[in-house]
């Protein structure tokens, strides 16, 4: 029986020396060595924006707003007033949504539960809304409407 070239080699180094296999040596270095030498048609192909600056980053990025909408309010009313932040004051009920975390009111949906609310922001399109329903809105300050 005959013995191959590849049984032959098997434990040794295949022709390439014994320094050749050592750490990451036998195949052109370890993780994004010779991007720019033997591996550059590689990153061309694979990866073309690899090198560069890409969009920006912003250091400071602001606090949004957290919105809920009339529907969502509608929904929620349940376990607010669970929660607490929906109180019956006379014959009205509050409902405290800075409380609650949401810092502004959207005018999408319905809502018809007579009440006063009390929230930092509120859309024209909620005020619109709710002001022919008899609710009352208490926003902060004047950015009532946006």
């Amino acid at each position: 029986m005959v013995r191959t070239r590849t049984k032959k080699l098997r434990g040794g180094s295949y022709g390439r020396g014994m320094k050749s296999g050592r750490g990451k040596g036998k195949r052109g270095g370890k993780g994004m060595a010779g991007l720019g030498k033997h591996r550059s048609v590689w990153l061309l192909k694979n990866d073309p924006n690899h090198f560069g600056v890409h969009g920006f980053t912003s250091h400071h990025p602001g606090i949004g707003d957290i919105p809920l909408t009339l529907n969502e309010l509608s929904a929620k009313l349940d376990y607010f007033k669970q929660q607490g932040f929906a109180t019956m004051e006379g014959k009205e009920l509050r409902i405290d949504l800075t409380k609650a975390g949401f810092t502004k009111l959207l005018g999408s949906g319905t809502f018809r539960e007579k009440s006063t609310i009390v929230v930092s922001k509120a859309t024209e399109k909620a005020l619109n809304k709710l002001s022919p329903l008899g609710i009352t809105v208490e926003t902060d300050g004047d950015s009532s409407a946006e």
